[in-house]
């Protein structure tokens, strides 16, 4: 348990510190732009594309690992989506918001820096491949979803072209794709280029934890809704078990990767779900207590998920 502690309170305690930072100096948000900026389009890319360049091409291609893993934030947001229809008595739009509280991760703020504090730079490939296919399957859920909902007011046609460029234009899917590109090709920056790309992957862990701490501390804190407990029950329990059950039962999988594919969904839901809820306009406040209890609460569940990997509970 002292191992546990030991990789899970640095990780923790970054957060912490970025919230009461949030909390204890009355800072514009605006100042938090330049940090996010800093996070999103230059250090995680460089992290990403560095280790992602260094790894053989082989490692890379595992589509049954990236089909597996997809399929599941699929069906943990199939069921999240039909509790919200439950809930909110067949809103689309809402239904929409609570199926990406119970389906998105905070894959990118917090899942590399967590993988590969715990299992190490083995944990990259798999680590890239969820982040990348996860977002992608959110960028086409939300609007088209909306877009049914009423809530997004453009064409089909436009609807379908925003996606692609969100999918193809967000730094963390060029980061990625440009790494297995250098991979293939075996193409490896000056040494100057590769420095500069180690100190920006240094600093992205720690400066995603501490400004995603600093966001949720600026967040409004919405009323508590009634499926708020159940949505966070599918996304911190539920969800981690169905991608280790289904990794386990298909067999085949290096154990780092399917390890890494349970820690990258047992993370709370990203900050991103506030985000989308107030482009929507639809189910904001409760967008945001979502993201600041389901963060608290992760604290226990990510702690127990650490503990079951590293002590063989859960044995992969």
């Amino acid at each position: 348990m002292q191992d546990v502690i030991t990789l899970a309170l640095p990780f923790f305690g970054l957060i912490l510190l970025g919230f009461g930072a949030g909390k204890l100096k009355n800072l514009p948000e605006a100042g938090l732009s330049w940090m996010n900026f800093f996070v999103i389009y230059l250090a995680l890319p460089a992290l990403f594309f560095r280790l992602l360049s260094e790894t053989p091409f082989e490692q890379l291609a595992n589509v049954s690992f990236v089909a597996a893993t997809t399929f599941t934030t699929y069906i943990v947001f199939a069921i999240s989506f039909c509790i919200g229809v439950v809930a909110t008595k067949g809103s689309i739009g809402e239904s929409t918001i609570l199926g990406i509280a119970g389906a998105y991760s905070n894959v990118g703020y917090m899942g590399p820096g967590l993988t590969l504090a715990v299992l190490g730079e083995q944990a990259t490939v798999p680590t890239a491949l969820i982040l990348a296919f996860d977002n992608a399957l959110m960028f086409i859920l939300a609007p088209l979803l909306m877009a049914l909902a009423g809530t997004e007011n453009d064409t089909i046609a436009g609807t379908l072209k925003q996606i692609g460029i969100r999918i193809f234009t967000h730094p963390f899917i060029l980061a990625t794709i440009a790494g297995v590109l250098a991979a293939a090709l075996e193409f490896r920056p000056p040494q100057a280029i590769d420095t500069l790309l180690l100190y920006l992957s240094n600093a992205a862990a720690p400066c995603a934890l501490f400004a995603m701490g600093v966001s949720i501390a600026l967040r409004p804190i919405g009323r508590f809704s009634a499926e708020l407990p159940l949505v966070l029950m599918v996304k911190l329990v539920l969800h981690p078990l169905l991608i280790f059950s289904l990794l386990t039962w298909l067999g085949g999988f290096d154990p780092s990767w399917v390890a890494t594919a349970v820690l990258m969904s047992c993370l709370p839901p990203a900050t991103n779900v506030f985000v989308i809820a107030q482009q929507y306009g639809t189910y904001v406040q409760r967008a945001s207590s979502f993201v600041l209890v389901g963060t608290a609460v992760s604290i226990v569940t990510v702690t127990a998920f650490i503990w079951a990997l590293t002590t063989g509970a859960l044995p992969t």
